[in-house]
């Protein structure tokens, strides 16, 4: 259950986005649903989305849907792993990537990232701790294998699914079941709320 209700009556130009964006996943979207409450808010999000980059010369798809993996997983955000993470395998993600996305330290599952993947992960982590912490050896060796344009990439790629993370989770809204049998995410180890006993 997220945090607040979707509100009685949406916007014409928001219903059809929402619908478009449902009919284009097959899930019911309630980020869209929820933001509706503030429809600038919403476009906004929308506009985000639509500008994002999916395949560039330089960074390719497999790398921008590591990136989001990542982003996800470094902010512990559930709905974002399980939409995020949609059909890796068909991205050529392999299911010991993924555990390495979620434990970076074990370089053991790091063997099949090249070179150039794997710190663009370490930079996307950097980039997404609070607080932000880039160190200036990352960021030395992310410019040796990659051009400011595609560093541009990656780093807006990062910060949208960060804007992602946080909204969603500010606002308690559940994966969306892309995932519904998918054990290799873990997503029960992930989450946010706290409770009242954990507060103190």
């Amino acid at each position: 259950m997220a945090y607040i209700n979707e509100p009685v009556k949406t916007p014409w130009y928001l219903k059809l986005g929402i619908r478009i964006a449902e009919k284009k996943t097959g899930k019911k979207m309630l980020p869209g649903r929820l933001l509706a409450w503030y429809p600038k808010a919403a476009l906004g999000a929308g506009v985000l989305e639509s500008l994002v980059a999916h395949d560039e010369k330089e960074v390719s798809a497999r790398l921008l849907k590591l990136i989001r993996v990542q982003v996800s997983f470094s902010s512990s955000c559930t709905f974002c792993i399980d939409m995020n993470s949609f059909e890796f395998k068909n991205a050529g993600i392999s299911d010991d990537e993924i555990l390495y996305l979620q434990n970076p330290e074990n370089n053991e599952l790091s063997g099949s990232l090249s070179g150039k993947e794997l710190i663009a992960l370490k930079y996307v982590r950097e980039l997404t701790a609070t607080p932000i912490s880039i160190k200036k050896s990352t960021l030395d060796k992310l410019k040796n294998y990659f051009s400011d344009r595609a560093i541009a990439i990656i780093v807006s790629t990062a910060a949208q699914v960060n804007f992602w993370t946080r909204l969603i989770q500010g606002l308690g809204i559940p994966p969306a079941g892309f995932h519904e049998s998918c054990t290799v995410l873990n997503l029960d180890k992930y989450g946010t709320l706290k409770t009242n006993e954990e507060d103190k």
